[in-house]
């Protein structure tokens, strides 16, 4: 059941090439110093929101939702789970996502948790998880390890290696696809509904679009679809808003 992509034969560049990843903040991850992204609302506070990167980094793209879920009344948080390092290309993306042990990109998410929720612009009391392709695949293993998750939104998530337990899992979940995703056929999407299904009792609303991978990604026009990156913008808001209090 993995869907760990290949990498790409044809290297694409991120969005921040050449660029630091975006830092504003500094929190306590389980007895470590971990670093992010925080973006508030105009309103000065809202509902929790973890936005998790896709495998290039902490990059502008990450920080540009974590911005657009802030205009939306959102308080979001975009951990950095490279420690500051964001890839120049494919190759070094895919090297630096697999050095990225999946047990401690859930343990720093968790204690990004803990800090998002420990905030006193942070109105609800559980948050919700958006994350992009390697941080799609870790939007369902913190829903799946952490409770406090009420609201799961995988953007054409990868899962490394194999799924994970679903038996603790209390998130609602949303995800978004893309017909073409050479890296997450659709087929594969059936045994992760199954598995969610039967360890949960939750049904994951898995929605398909006639577009690629990474296709919300508008900073990579070759992938960039402008109609299905508004329907599952559209969607996403209002799911996060109906599942966070």
């Amino acid at each position: 059941m993995a869907h760990t992509p290949q990498t790409p034969q044809t290297p694409h560049t991120p969005r921040s090439t050449g660029r630091p990843a975006h830092q504003n903040v500094t929190f306590d991850s389980h007895g470590s110093t971990a670093h992010g992204y925080l973006a508030l609302p105009a309103s000065g506070h809202g509902p929790g929101v973890i936005v998790i990167q896709e495998w290039w980094g902490l990059t502008d793209h990450i920080a540009d939702i974590a911005d657009r879920l802030a205009a939306e009344g959102f308080v979001a948080l975009a951990p950095d789970l490279y420690g500051g390092n964001v890839a120049h290309d494919s190759g070094e993306a895919f090297r630096m996502m697999q050095d990225l042990p999946v047990e401690r990109g859930v343990k720093l998410l968790s204690g990004a948790v803990d800090h998002l929720l420990a905030l006193p612009q942070t109105t609800s009391d559980t948050v919700g998880a958006v994350g992009f392709c390697m941080g799609g695949g870790f939007v369902l293993y913190l829903a799946a390890a952490d409770q406090r998750v009420s609201a799961a939104v995988p953007f054409y998530g990868v899962i490394q290696g194999e799924i994970p337990d679903f038996s603790g899992l209390k998130a609602q979940i949303l995800g978004h696809y893309g017909e073409r995703d050479e890296a997450i056929p659709p087929a594969t999407l059936d045994g992760l509904r199954t598995a969610i299904k039967n360890q949960s009792g939750i049904d994951a609303d898995f929605r398909m679009y006639p577009a690629d991978h990474a296709f919300f990604n508008d900073g990579r026009p070759e992938v960039y679809n402008a109609q299905a990156s508004a329907q599952a913008w559209s969607s996403t808001l209002a799911f996060l808003r109906a599942s966070l209090r």
